[in-house]
Parts: C-alpha cells; sequence; structure tokens
C-alpha cells in the first residue's frame, strides 16, 4: 500500500496534497485490438503514469453497462465490463498500481442505474406500490389517464425527466424519473433497501483494495417528497433553475445523512480511503459536504469553469479556499474532465470559459490555446490542495470538433434534438506513439472507437518524452518539483501586490508563483531564481500568458 505522504515535520494524509490522474478508461489504452480502452492497457501504461509523477488513478465507470452514456449507466457495481476485461484483472490491476506506489479511486454512481439493471428490470414488471418499484421514482401521471408526466422537470440531457411505461397488462402505466438519459432511471434513496445495497456496493471494493471513490452527481440523491414543479415553460430543453435556492432535486439537505454512513464506512478501513464529490453547488453550500464526518473532497467547478482572466480566476481561487476553511477540508484544482472541452481548446478561443455541451462556440486558436494551457497546468500545480488531471492534458491534446455525426455517441447529441454536439470531442483515444492512428493506442491496424486527427502524430507520448519544452516534459518537472519542495506540502497562500492582469502569490518564504494574463511583458522581482516556466525567459521578464516558479533561497529575500 502506498504510504502517507509527509512534509518536513508532520504526516499529511496522502489525498490533502495529491495530483490524480482521471482514466477514461474507454480511451486510454487498448490491450487486446477492439478499439476500446481496456484493464490490459490501463496495466501496461502504469509505469508511464508512475514515471508522470502523479500519485493515484480515478478511473471512471468500468462496470457492467449498456454504454447509453459511457458506462454512467451501471448495469451491475460488483463486476467489469467485458469489453474492459475482468474482475479478476481488475484486482491485478490494483495490486500492481499499489506495488507502484499509486492508489485506485473508482467511480460510483448512486443517482440512477441503467434501466437494465436487475433492480429496474423487477420494478417493470412490478405492479404499481409494490418493494420492487420503491427502488425507483414512479409515479402517476397527470391529466386524462395519467397521459402527461408528474411534473415539469427537465432532464440534464435535454428534454423532459420523466418517461411513461407500459404496465405488465399492456395498459399505459405510471412514469420514472431520470434527471440525465431515459436510459438512467434515478434511485429512490429515501429507501433503506438502496441505501443498504451502496453501502455493501462500498465495501465490496473497498474489500478488493480500492482507495476511494468519486461520486457521481453527489449534489442530486436526495428529491423533494413532493415533486414540485419547477415553474419552467412548457417548451424548455433544459432546467434553468438549476441553482436556485430550495431547488427540489439537487443539493437537498437530505444529502447529507447519507455520507455521513459512508465516511464511517470508509474510516473502518486501513489507509485513508477517501471520497471526492461531484457536487456542482455554489461555494458556500460545497463546504456541508466536507465537513469533518463527511466526505474527504470536492471538485472545484468554479475554477474548472473560469475564463482565461485573472480577476475571475483569483475570484475562484479566493472563494474555493474560504469556503472551505471553515471545516478544514483542501481545496482541488481541475482544468479539463471527461465532461468540458479541453481546456486547449478553451484558452484559445475568444470566451474561454467553460460552455455547457456545446463545442460550437466559435473557432479556437491551438497555438494560443496551448501557451494558456502550459501557464495553466503551473498555474494549478502551485495551489495549496490537491490536483486532477485528465488523461492527455500532459500531451497538450484539444478538443475534436469534426467528429462524423454519424459517430457521435454523447446522448446530449440526440436529447439535443442534434443542436449539440456533447462531449465525445474531448474523449477521443489518447496517441501514445507512432506517425499514424490508432498512434499506439492499440494495435497497429485496430481502429479506436473514436477517430483520432493526423495531427496529433506531433503530441504522442514517445515523441515529447525526452524532448526538452514538451507538453510532457513541463508536467513531469512540475509534479517532480510539486513533492521535492515543502512549501507545496503547505496549506497556505499568500497573494503579493503586482499590476493589473498580473497573478502572483508565494507559497512560503522562498517559492513565489507569478502568472501574466496582461497585455505586457512583466518584469519579474530581483533576485529571485527561475525554478520552472511554462515558457522562455528572456530580460528578466515574464512573458504575457505565461507562468513562473520562482525559488528566493532565503537569502535572496
Amino acid at each position: 500500500m502506498p504510504r502517507t505522504r509527509t512534509d518536513q515535520h508532520t504526516a499529511v494524509p496522502w489525498w490533502r496534497t495529491a495530483v490524480i490522474y482521471q482514466v477514461y478508461i474507454r480511451s486510454f489504452a487498448d490491450g487486446d485490438g477492439d478499439g476500446i480502452g481496456d484493464i490490459a492497457g490501463l496495466r501496461a501504461r502504469l509505469p508511464y503514469l508512475k514515471e508522470l509523477g502523479i500519485d493515484a488513478v480515478w478511473i471512471n465507470p468500468w462496470y457492467p453497462s449498456p454504454m447509453a452514456d459511457g458506462g454512467y449507466d451501471v448495469a451491475d457495481y460488483r463486476g467489469i465490463d467485458p469489453a474492459f476485461g475482468t474482475l479478476a484483472q481488475a484486482e491485478e490491476m490494483i495490486a500492481e498500481a499499489h506495488a507502484l506506489g499509486l492508489r485506485v479511486l473508482l467511480d460510483i454512481v448512486p443517482n440512477h442505474t441503467s434501466n437494465q439493471h436487475a433492480w429496474f428490470t423487477e420494478a417493470l414488471a412490478s405492479p404499481p406500490g409494490s418493494p420492487e418499484r420503491e427502488r425507483y421514482v414512479f409515479r402517476d401521471g397527470r391529466g386524462p389517464g395519467g397521459m402527461l408526466p408528474p411534473n415539469d422537470w427537465r432532464s440534464r440531457f435535454g428534454g423532459r425527466a420523466w418517461t411513461r411505461i407500459t404496465e405488465p397488462d399492456g395498459s399505459p402505466g405510471q412514469w420514472y424519473l431520470h434527471l440525465f438519459a431515459p436510459e438512467q432511471p434515478d434511485l429512490n434513496w429515501a429507501s433503506r433497501e438502496v441505501r443498504a445495497e451502496f453501502e455493501s456496493i462500498l465495501r465490496f471494493w473497498f474489500d478488493r483494495g480500492v482507495d476511494g471513490f468519486r461520486i457521481d452527481v453527489a449534489h442530486g440523491l436526495a428529491k423533494h417528497p413532493d415533486l414540485p414543479d419547477l415553474g419552467l415553460p412548457e417548451d424548455a430543453l433544459f432546467d434553468h433553475h438549476s441553482d436556485k435556492e430550495d431547488h427540489p432535486h439537487w443539493d437537498r439537505d437530505g444529502v447529507h445523512e447519507i455520507y455521513q454512513t459512508w465516511r464511517k464506512i470508509a474510516d473502518s478501513y486501513a489507509g485513508d480511503r477517501v471520497f471526492v464529490a461531484e457536487a456542482h453547488v455554489r461555494p458556500e453550500r460545497l463546504a456541508g459536504y466536507l465537513r469533518p464526518d463527511e466526505l474527504h473532497t470536492a471538485f472545484n467547478f468554479a475554477f474548472l469553469r473560469s475564463a482565461w482572466d485573472p480577476v475571475m480566476l483569483r475570484e475562484a481561487i479566493d472563494d474555493s479556499v474560504a469556503a472551505l476553511e471553515p471545516v478544514g477540508a483542501p481545496a482541488t484544482w481541475v482544468l479539463s474532465n471527461h465532461d468540458v472541452p479541453r481546456h486547449v481548446t478553451r484558452y484559445g478561443r475568444r470566451e474561454t470559459g467553460v460552455r455547457d455541451f456545446d463545442t460550437d462556440a466559435g473557432p479556437s486558436d491551438v497555438e494560443l490555446g496551448t501557451r494558456r494551457a502550459r501557464a495553466a497546468a503551473l498555474l494549478m500545480l502551485a495551489l495549496p490542495g490537491s490536483a486532477y488531471l485528465y488523461q492527455g492534458e500532459e500531451l497538450g491534446l484539444w478538443d475534436v470538433e469534426d467528429i462524423p455525426q454519424e459517430l457521435l455517441r454523447d446522448p446530449v447529441w440526440e436529447r439535443s434534438n442534434h443542436t449539440l454536439r456533447g462531449r465525445d470531442g474531448c474523449r477521443v483515444p489518447l496517441p501514445w506513439s507512432g506517425a499514424d492512428s490508432p498512434f499506439g493506442f492499440g494495435p497497429r491496424g485496430s481502429k479506436p472507437w473514436l477517430p483520432q486527427p493526423a495531427e496529433w502524430r506531433e503530441l504522442t507520448a514517445q515523441n515529447q518524452s525526452g524532448s526538452p519544452g514538451s507538453m510532457l516534459e513541463l508536467y513531469r518537472a512540475a509534479l517532480r518539483l510539486r513533492r521535492e519542495q515543502p512549501a507545496f506540502a503547505g496549506g497556505t497562500l499568500r497573494w503579493l501586490d503586482a499590476p493589473d492582469g498580473v497573478l502572483l502569490f508565494e507559497r512560503g518564504p522562498d517559492l513565489r508563483c507569478a502568472v501574466n494574463m496582461s497585455d505586457e511583458p512583466y518584469p519579474l522581482p530581483r533576485n529571485w531564481g527561475v525554478l520552472l516556466a511554462s515558457d522562455r525567459i528572456t530580460g528578466g521578464k515574464l512573458p504575457v500568458d505565461t507562468t513562473v516558479w520562482l525559488w528566493g533561497g532565503g537569502s535572496r529575500r
């Protein structure tokens, strides 16, 4: 089992400062040549991840699934989808990761199951009011003959959040709730049976050595018992009130009792088992999920969604740190994931913030986006707390925005009536080596499940490895220094005076970070040495869209 990271004097739980690498397993590495990433491919690349310098891997769902939503429609929480491998292979991979000093986090999906889960099959075959239906959110419809849905809620993927079933006798029946795709029926967390089942699932994977879980839709489990209307117009495609107070199905106080129970389970295992929440809530509400008896960490969506703007980024940093300080939880930082366009693409646009599901937000200047992405990486890795890397960001990959429509898999494409292309562009399989597709993703001659751009031949891990100035070597150097420098292990950050457009802060008396987002080069403080920079520095001035780590060495103050 990997050891707890320590600073100079005090043992620090590993998750407070960890760098965690997200593996979207379908697109990471293909070991058997079927075009789909798998456990065999991941196992073969574990040494690469060790060399990169991360502390843990987080694996997107690898459970049996019909793949209506990339594995987030789970049919069996205790198995492995045959496309990815076997449970025995999973256990071997976990052991190999631990032998390399890497921890393993899984994705758990508690808000909904697949419509092919055994429970939902039983619910469809059972009458209204039965224990089998009580596991999900079934309701009678409104209007004549129950022909209208129970309320006006909308799916996160677009359209109504209700689907009507046909009863076993062939008559039109009840409606079931799905806050995502129709293939993802919502579970009823008021059910004691549902709660007990997930407590058992946690123990199943903890018993196999898993070090923690990322909780999908952590803010969505509790629903208002009356399921009241939101007041949405009849033709609304999405819920535009998702941030309202007392929302009937997002961020309700009932979720906290669930996570208090989960925390007790995690704490009953040795080795600092950890939870990270995917909770899309306001910063002041996020702290409620991270109290000492609940979850450990939560994704920082304010930072992720921020534009490349010094005021917005500083505000996101300050708000996050301030909100979590009362509960003693560390902030987490993330620039990209499997649900948003990659930040190389975002930062190359005129509007550099995240736009939900929208990959048609105007042209992107990849050269500019790459320059800013390098700077953003050093900013993120200099902040106190933990950081998440999305696979391929260390290679400088961009979003693939010209995937043929017939190959798009994201349910957003269909649910939005072909108006939003969805998230496939950030999920294209990684380029590892070679000059042609599949670029080492799978055996030569295999065809990846999504097409890779020919231009990625310049960005393969093989091509960048050992190349001075490459994105990969920048990440390796940053992660090495983050481990070696004691100041990075602390939890403090102090802003220093700087011109407009420049962020300047210190992590200790001898370590500073400067980010130049202004229109002019920034003269660096005298008598400070350059520890690492995202781009070349000449004449003692920090170029535009560049970040530098400065080392004072004590005597230079």
